[in-house]
């Protein structure tokens, strides 16, 4: 039994913040079931690479999901979404505020209805503020909250998707501390998640001098950013490159000592200029050697420094092979997947019937809104 059987969980969401958080607790067990459009369908469905017709991320996000076709425009999608709720634990959003109104998607309507309902919304800056009803993707969010600010040139874009992976895991964790609030009270409760704020909580570290009244444009000589010798990443030789996280005294000096520097063990916090000399002096001894050269004097010391792969060398590592963290499903590669039973992401309206027969709703109603294009 997974901690989430028996919980049903309505995802009214299109592409990743929405995706993610549902794909969380659908491996914990949860029943998920993803509301398309009939026309077409969430539009990550199509956005490339493909794999059998089906976008690789969909297929990826998807997983042990349920698909239903509700053309949630129609005036005639009230009492299907209804029927679907009343058999739901928890509804999960991603519009804008009015669009939400617009749809009667609106917690408040909802709960009226559906006391026990759990109402989560993931929208880009919340339900209140000026910037309530703007469109914005991950990149605005990362140039709201200063995570593109230049550090040495012009704003770099980060290959991960921070504010959107970020506010999906705030949802997902809203989610389960409000199905846990329910089990005390018995009501249900409205999840709001700012992808905006979200972000900005994650800017806590490069944040730090900022939050206390200092000036911070460039994100500064915090330890965490690349900036100081023992937490860096140096090329080698070969034109490879390894990842050190020498933040402990203890480890810096093992480090130290294992590329023949032991007098730089002291400098370990060097301000200023003599902090720059120590990184000058640690990249000229890292370039002596090749990267695996470096692993193999590094092979049995207690110290944080490990090779920085490339995507495809990541998924060949024996360690996420032995602990089952890599999973091929349908064709597909999932990560993070520790053995889970895993069903494919379903093709578009695959299990409307079998969702719709179990909300109530019944055979001749379903063909009835089949042929107005509702369904």
């Amino acid at each position: 039994m997974r901690a989430l059987d028996g919980v049903r969980i309505l995802d009214l969401t299109r592409l990743l913040p929405g995706a993610y958080a549902t794909l969380l607790l659908a491996d914990l067990g949860a029943d998920v079931i993803k509301v398309e459009d009939p026309r077409g369908g969430d539009h990550a469905r199509r956005m490339p690479p493909l794999a059998d017709g089906t976008s690789v991320y969909f297929q990826v996000l998807n997983r042990n999901k349920r698909s239903v076709t509700l053309d949630l425009r129609s005036g005639e999608a009230g009492p299907v979404l209804d029927a679907l709720l009343s058999t739901c634990d928890v509804m999960v959003d991603s519009f804008r505020p009015r669009t939400a109104v617009r749809l009667g998607l609106d917690s408040t309507a909802l709960r009226a209805r559906h006391p026990r309902l759990i109402c989560a919304s993931i929208s880009g800056f919340g339900h209140t503020g000026p910037y309530a009803d703007r469109a914005a993707h991950d990149i605005n969010y990362e140039g709201l909250v200063g995570l593109l600010t230049p550090r040495h040139g012009e704003p770099r874009v980060p290959p991960l998707l921070v504010a959107d992976i970020g506010a999906a895991m705030h949802a997902a964790a809203g989610i389960l501390a409000a199905l846990f609030q329910r089990e005390r009270t018995g009501q249900g409760a409205f999840v709001e998640i700012s992808i905006h704020e979200a972000a900005l909580s994650w800017m806590l570290f490069p944040g730090a001098p900022a939050l206390v009244g200092g000036a911070h444009d460039d994100h500064g000589e915090v330890p965490l950013t690349g900036e100081a010798a023992c937490y860096t990443v140096y090329a080698t030789a070969d034109d490879q490159y390894l990842a050190l996280g020498a933040l402990e005294p203890k480890f810096w000096t093992g480090f130290c000592e294992r590329i023949g520097r032991p007098d730089l063990a002291s400098r370990q916090a060097a301000p200023g200029g003599d902090r720059a000399r120590v990184l000058a002096d640690v990249r000229a001894v890292m370039r002596t050697r090749t990267r695996d050269e470096w692993l193999a004097v590094f092979a049995d010391a207690d110290v944080c420094l490990t090779p920085v792969r490339t995507l495809a060398e990541a998924l060949t590592d024996p360690h996420l092979a032995e602990r089952g963290a890599i999973v091929r499903a349908g064709g597909v590669t999932c990560l993070g997947a520790h053995r889970l039973d895993i069903r494919p992401a379903p093709a578009l309206g695959a299990d409307t019937d079998a969702v719709l027969e179990e909300a109530g709703v019944k055979v001749a109603e379903r063909q009835r809104l089949r042929r107005c294009g509702v369904l």
